[in-house]
């Protein structure tokens, strides 16, 4: 296990060779990753979550307490599925930012509704200190640079009491969980995307989330590693043995 005290830069998974060489080249690939299938990338999760993705990530804001009036930064918003939900959930006398580093996926995102998006990555948030409510990031924590940077970037823009809500994908403890998991997300999915966005690009980019999910260091690193960027009540709990949300508060 990954031990978060032993350095100051923490990357959530190691070089995946089959998509990148070194770690200089992750942030690149990523982002034409992403770039690339901005526009199938909702017709891939809606087949891949069976479509209850969007349910899912508006009942874990609601869990959360956000409330009318809030400010929200949504990291890594992509299309503004999670931005959409906390912006009808906050009003108008809230506000929601929606920050991504690709500027495809924030152009879907505007499609949809989402009024406030700005481009940037987890690790230099382009939001003034002590400036929001909630921070959410829905499965991309898997994509960061640097857990540790980036956990100091959120606290660094949380108010005091301020939440933390990050939604991810781990694999299922279980050998039958694992295995079927594995099947689905590495073989199956990556199938799907590449029929829905009829190409390569949809496939390639759903066989480096698998890769991801199963390379990604273990969740207890997670927690050590917000414990160790200051925030208070770290906790984790899961759903169906891969969903994940991580909880913190910033003191």
């Amino acid at each position: 296990m990954t031990d978060p005290t032993s350095t100051d830069h923490l990357p959530p998974h190691p070089v995946l060779p089959r998509h990148y060489a070194t770690e200089g080249h992750r942030v690149p690939y990523i982002r034409d990753l992403f770039d690339s299938t901005a526009d199938g990338y909702d017709r891939i999760n809606a087949w891949m979550s069976l479509n209850q993705g969007e349910k899912y990530r508006r009942d874990m804001l609601i869990k959360a307490g956000l409330t009318k009036g809030q400010t929200v930064l949504d990291i890594a918003s992509g299309t503004g599925v999670l931005a959409a939900h906390a912006q009808d959930l906050v009003g108008p006398q809230g506000l929601v930012i929606a920050t991504d580093p690709s500027i495809p996926m924030l152009q879907v995102a505007s499609h949809r509704g989402v009024q406030h998006r700005v481009a940037g990555v987890a690790e230099r948030l382009p939001v003034a200190d002590s400036s929001v409510d909630l921070v959410s990031m829905g499965y991309a924590l898997r994509h960061v640079n640097d857990l540790m940077a980036t956990f100091r970037e959120y606290r660094r823009v949380l108010r005091a009491g301020g939440q933390l809500m990050i939604l991810e994908m781990v694999p299922p403890a279980s050998r039958i969980g694992y295995g079927l998991t594995k099947v689905y997300l590495k073989y199956l999915v990556p199938t799907l995307a590449a029929i829905v966005t009829r190409g390569a690009k949809g496939h390639r980019l759903m066989s480096y989330y698998w890769d991801t999910i199963a390379g990604c260091v273990p969740a207890e690193t997670v927690l050590q590693a917000l414990r160790e960027a200051g925030f208070s009540e770290v906790s984790r709990a899961t759903q169906l043995g891969i969903l994940t949300e991580y909880r913190a508060r910033s003191s």
